[in-house]
């Protein structure tokens, strides 16, 4: 049976996506997967509390992003409920993502981070049993984050979560734990159980070159796993003319799903910088097929 890709996928079976599916999905589109990072607890648009607006989960959908994973999910998470500005409160995020149309992913940590947001399989299992579309193992700027540390935890939610849940882990940046980015490292990773890997994408983190990020994405890529290229050192809020040049290197080393962060607006990219990325890996005809499936959707009634 042909896997599916990503961006052939309309909006309920986009929303639907989840775990392994997910990761095959994105391996058929050949490079052609956005994703974007946002803050859980901001609303960009939304100037003060209570004022009507969307949440950055909807306004990086509208530009294009296949993908939606929430940051320092302990702002907006309880263990219950996400409360989230915009869009309200939700105790499943299987309805969140059928509201906004998009896959909703979860970024975890190992290290010193708030208890809600560690990469723990008693919270990991629990956001897996809310709809959680894959867990993004990875380290927040300044907490310390090691590529060993990752493999640790990435081995301890594959051995609790089983082996359909989908877990890319690595690091965006040094994440305060300067450390060379290396094809064992990434590798590594995969052995511990990760189906995708995060790595930084050339022209972002000093000394990943083009040649060392062809070599790993090989490398990762043979060993069975998808490769996610991010850009999380404040790029994702350059010049328009800049994120072309990521772009059409991400393609070239071979990337199967391009990141944008969150440090542009409050808690999330440029989303226009993002759609100019977009236009460059897959043109305007999936682009625009991909923004114009946006808008929200029926909430369930409790």
């Amino acid at each position: 049976m042909t896997t599916e890709r990503i961006l052939d996928l309309d909006r309920e079976r986009l929303a639907a996506l989840r775990g392994r599916e997910l990761t095959a999905s994105v391996a058929a589109a050949e490079g052609r997967t956005m994703v974007a990072e946002v803050f859980a607890d901001r609303a960009a648009l939304i100037p003060l509390p209570g004022m009507p607006g969307v949440h950055n989960a909807e306004l990086v959908a509208s530009f294009g992003a296949d993908i939606v994973v929430l940051n320092l999910i302990e702002r907006a998470w309880d263990g219950e409920r996400l409360d989230l500005p915009g869009l309200g409160t939700f105790t499943s995020i299987a309805d969140l993502a059928a509201y906004i149309g998009r896959p909703v992913g979860i970024n975890l940590e190992p290290g010193d981070v708030p208890e809600i947001r560690r990469a723990k399989p008693e919270y990991a299992k629990r956001l897996i049993d809310m709809g959680a579309a894959m867990l993004c193992l990875t380290a927040n700027p300044g907490t310390g984050g090691s590529y060993e540390g990752l493999a640790r935890v990435t081995e301890e939610l594959r051995a609790g979560l089983g082996d359909d849940v989908a877990l890319w882990s690595g690091k965006m940046h040094h994440a305060g734990h300067p450390e060379r980015v290396t094809v064992e490292r990434l590798t590594g990773l995969v052995d511990a159980g990760a189906d995708g890997v995060v790595m930084p994408l050339p022209g972002t983190l000093p000394g990943v070159t083009k040649e060392l990020a062809a070599a790993a994405v090989a490398a990762v890529q043979d060993a069975g796993a998808v490769v996610m290229g991010a850009i999380g050192t404040s790029q994702e809020g350059s010049h328009a003319n800049v994120v072309p040049q990521l772009a059409l290197t991400a393609k070239e080393v071979g990337i199967d799903a391009h990141h944008f962060g969150d440090s542009f607006l409050p808690g999330m990219c440029d989303p226009e910088v993002m759609y100019d990325y977009s236009v460059a890996i897959r043109g305007r005809r999936h682009t625009w097929n991909r923004m114009a499936l946006g808008g929200r959707g029926h909430r369930r009634t409790a």
